[in-house]
């Protein structure tokens, strides 16, 4: 086993705890408040904070409405540790703060982080600029998609040279460099990187990920030794969950139709097994998601929005097959677990004050990410994640058969221009690949209400031409439809004489009848 780098510094959670402390000084509501027969300026009181603060962090996108209140009060401690905040007599440095009336305010000095240094060492530096100048030209990338056999085939293939069915004299064949195993791990590194690179949207990955840091053999292990399920399958079961917490994992997934621990069932049943399980998770000494991609995950963070969800399923897709085998099948597990229980209506509840989601993720967080070094941001970025791996949790398991497409159509294209041009040195550029482009929120609400519209306006246009509607049916609908969307029908039907030539017969919305008689005046004189 090739040995590891060290894990990266977390970065992206310094740079976003510096924009919540920014936010936060600029947009919470001070005024002034009487303690002890005191008047304050400029404060506000704990349970002000945590009011504001809360809605905050449930509205943007990096954590999302799994935030909890309790969460939002262990992030104001934070700051006060940390002298974001501090108390109307200047007090701070320790954690001690509850959600009650307690009066705080902003110090003077900046609460501002300093970025950790994220600058690879020079040997990856070096590494890094030898991988650019050996990048290579794809062929036209084929849109094929491979069964399980074909895959392990072909993989199989890149990693042994076939003999050339001609035979080429002696000359040539001193000329001619064969494809070793080194020139193959190096094409899933590079193709690796680009494609990341491009979804993430990132100028450069040095700060989120080395190439050293991608094994290719844990890439092609995942990708080729699956269940039909698409779970991973150890080769050495001794890596592999105990049986007792497969059980109990089975157990709570498929409550109450499989119950396998052969023990009779009780009142808390349930709950016991749960705790089974959730304890042996937290013992754990490094998390699922392995403290060496944590800044790969969290950068991850900044797609979880509604209109870039693809393309953040896209990127989760290739950064769990990085995953050691053992890791990607514990959390692909625990995922599916979560999951169900979560979407099972049959299950007792499990915790007497939380829901069954809220208590899978909060339970579950922090054993799937979190950073070797104390982030005050961990708990509220492992939520967020945990949350949006639970909901797509199929898709992000699913294995990305494009990148072994690209990869093995690499192979076969060196392999023919080496065979066409044995004496020539082979030296070409990877392409760029295009995904989605990313909107601005303001735009995706724009485009949200305009296709809204156009769908109503495409349903007024169906009732219209339904043949099979009866003429008084007909005019029921468009009754309905103008009490519903009055703009929509008005621009349909400006005039009551458009209206009538739908019906062909008197327009169904009358004109107010004119006044015939002579008004009546009354004398003023009494």
């Amino acid at each position: 086993m090739e040995s590891r780098p060290a894990a990266p510094g977390p970065y992206r959670a310094t740079k976003l705890w510096n924009e919540i402390t920014k936010y936060f000084r600029a947009g919470m509501p001070l005024r002034k408040h009487r303690q002890h027969f005191k008047k304050h300026g400029s404060c506000f009181t704990a349970s002000e904070a945590i009011d504001w603060l809360h809605e905050v962090l449930r509205n943007n996108s990096n954590f999302g409405p799994e935030v909890t209140r309790q969460q939002t009060v262990q992030l104001l401690r934070k700051f006060l540790k940390n002298h974001v905040i501090e108390d109307v007599k200047g007090r701070w440095g320790s954690e001690n703060l509850e959600d009650n009336g307690a009066l705080y305010r902003f110090p003077l000095t900046s609460p501002v982080k300093p970025l950790p240094s994220s600058c690879p060492p020079k040997e990856n530096l070096e590494n890094l600029s030898r991988d650019k100048e050996r990048l290579f030209k794809l062929p036209h990338l084929s849109k094929r998609t491979f069964k399980k056999h074909e895959l392990l085939q072909s993989l199989e293939n890149l990693e042994k040279t076939k003999p050339d069915i001609v035979e080429e004299n002696k000359e040539d064949t001193l000329h001619r460099k064969e494809i070793s195993q080194e020139y193959v791990q190096e094409t899933w590194r590079n193709i690796i990187l680009i494609h990341l690179q491009t979804i993430l949207g990132l100028p450069s990955l040095e700060e989120v990920l080395q190439p050293t840091q991608i094994v290719p053999e844990y890439v092609i292990y995942n990708m080729t030794n699956t269940s039909k399920h698409g779970v991973v399958i150890l080769q050495n079961k001794s890596e592999d969950l105990p049986h007792w917490v497969l059980s109990a994992m089975k157990c709570l997934a498929y409550w109450p139709r499989n119950n396998d621990m052969s023990q009779p069932t009780y009142s808390g049943f349930e709950r016991d097994v749960f705790r089974t399980v959730a304890d042996y998770f937290l013992s754990l000494p490094e998390p699922l998601l392995t403290f060496e991609y944590y800044e790969l995950f969290v950068n991850i963070l900044d797609l979880l929005q509604p209109h870039l969800e693809r393309i953040a399923v896209e990127a989760l897709q290739i950064c769990c097959l990085l995953l050691p085998p053992p890791n990607r099948r514990k959390i692909q597990l625990l995922m599916r677990m979560i999951s169900r229980i979560s979407e099972n209506v049959d299950m007792p509840r499990l915790h007497d004050a939380m829901g069954t989601r809220s208590l899978m993720i909060q339970t579950f967080s922090r054993c799937v990410l979190c950073c070797a070094e104390e982030v005050d941001l961990d708990e509220l970025l492992s939520t967020r994640l945990v949350s949006f791996l639970m909901d797509h949790q199929q898709e992000i398991f699913k294995v990305p058969t494009y990148l072994q497409v690209a990869v093995q159509d690499h192979i076969e294209y060196m392999k023919m221009a080496q065979c066409k041009y044995p004496k020539e040195e082979i030296c070409a550029i990877l392409p760029t690949y295009s995904y989605c482009k990313q909107i601005t929120p303001e735009e995706f609400e724009e485009q949200k209400v305009s296709m809204s519209q156009a769908a109503v306006a495409e349903l007024l246009e169906n009732i219209i031409k339904d043949k099979n509607l009866s003429v008084k049916d007909k005019k029921k609908k468009l009754k309905q439809f103008q009490k519903e969307y009055p703009l929509i029908y008005q621009n349909r039907f400006p005039t009551t004489e458009n209206e009538a030539m739908l019906f062909e017969n008197k327009p169904t919305i009358k004109q107010p009848m004119l006044s015939l008689r002579k008004p009546r005046f009354r004398s003023l004189r009494y």
